[in-house]
């Protein structure tokens, strides 16, 4: 009960006391009111100063790796505190590596829980190891604090939005696994030293010639010199692949979503995707699948910064079985933003009439295409492109 409930109970029991000349009813009264006025203040005041947070090594990894964890609480007052409950959020997918060997914090439904008793201004920290165990991007957090007077007659609560996020890439293949051949693995072998020419990278001008496009003109060149000018611009060899991953795993999607191969299918992507930045290419991705907490398909650009591969992994890691789009659609709209001469590797579940359709009228433009399907029966003959079967076979859960 409260004291503001109390206090007029207390008031009476002290002038009685005091008429009757009571001492110990005073007492008692005074006793009471003491005792429940600092318990109210404590409470008040429990969880200010109170701080939280985590400290990673690592905040991405591969399924299987563990890395450190610190968690550091401190009581940043002169209140000290009895007793402090820090219930954290955090999912199983990337949970504690032994719980059973933690004495002081429970590990269970969804929660990482400590229990602390702290003096002013104290500082604990403890340290676990957490395992990667499933591709996703989970969130870690809230935590709900709680504490109370000393007493125990009230507790406080307080969420603390300190939401992060971990990222489980998805798992790395062996590369000899997609049975692509290994001296030409992507179909470019034949146009390896073919040079283009970077609009990005002007290096000086010409005169114009005929067959000059018009959008090369220099008209500020053309201006000082009174004569037409074209920009020059500095020849590069093109090296650019773009994985196409097709994450619908049924002809009919109604029918949901086979987990399991579409957990292949996305390690698939990645192996590749790694193959190709260690072969330098220059890797950009396109899904019709769309990434958590996103209701649309995504589209990473090749690129060859340190921070490519990070980036496609992540995607990855992220991508969800949800679709807006057919396959098909998404990827002549995708394709006609990507450069002319790359490599395209297509990944799918399936063949269907209409994709293959769509990959022979992409043949004119993409010279080196690479189908990948992972359906039970083989894929029909595309006359121009590579054609990689690996029939898929989903393991039984008694095994």
């Amino acid at each position: 009960m409260s004291l503001k409930k109390l206090a007029p109970w207390l008031i009476v029991l002290f002038l009685f006391g005091a008429f009757l000349e009571y001492p110990w009813l005073v007492t008692f009264s005074v006793a009471v009111a003491t005792v429940l006025l600092l318990a109210q203040i404590w409470k008040q005041n429990a969880l200010k100063g109170v701080r939280y947070t985590r400290h990673w090594h690592y905040r991405r990894g591969f399924p299987g790796e563990t890395t450190p964890v610190k968690i550091i609480t401190e009581n940043n007052k002169f209140l000290p505190l009895s007793w402090l409950r820090a219930a954290d959020r955090w999912p199983d997918a990337v949970g504690p590596t032994e719980p059973e060997e933690q004495p002081k914090r429970l590990f269970n439904r969804g929660q990482v829980l400590n229990l602390y008793s702290f003096k002013w201004f104290e500082k604990i920290t403890r340290t676990f190891e957490i395992r990667f165990r499933k591709r996703g991007v989970y969130p870690v957090g809230p935590v709900l604090l709680e504490s109370g007077d000393m007493f125990g007659f009230y507790e406080s609560t307080q969420t603390v939005e300190n939401r992060e996020y971990l990222t489980v890439f998805p798992e790395i293949l062996p590369f000899e696994s997609l049975k692509l051949p290994t001296e030409d693995p992507f179909g470019y072998q034949a146009s390896r030293k073919r040079l283009f020419e970077d609009p990005n990278l002007p290096i000086g001008v010409r005169p114009y010639q005929p067959e000059d496009d018009f959008r090369r003109v220099h008209w500020g060149a053309t201006a000082r010199t009174g004569a037409l000018q074209v920009k020059i611009y500095q020849p590069v060899t093109s090296k650019v692949m773009m994985i196409c991953l097709n994450v619908l795993t049924s002809k009919r999607p109604w029918l949901g979503t086979n987990q399991d191969l579409l957990e292949h299918l996305i390690s698939l992507a990645a192996t590749i995707a790694y193959q190709g930045v260690e072969e330098r290419y220059a890797v950009g991705l396109i899904s019709n699948g769309c990434l958590t907490h996103a209701d649309h398909p995504f589209q990473i650009a090749p690129g060859r910064s340190p921070d490519q591969l990070g980036m496609l992994l992540e995607a990855l890691a992220s991508v969800t079985p949800y679709s807006t789009a057919p396959f098909e659609d998404y990827l002549l709209n995708s394709l006609s933003k990507t450069v002319y001469g790359a490599t395209l590797v297509i990944v799918t579940g399936f063949v269907t009439p209409m994709l293959s359709e769509t990959l022979l009228r992409l043949k004119r433009y993409r010279a080196n295409t690479t189908l990948i399907s992972l359906e039970e029966t083989p894929p029909p003959n595309l006359p121009g492109i590579r054609v990689v079967h690996l029939p898929f076979q989903t393991v039984p859960a008694h095994e």
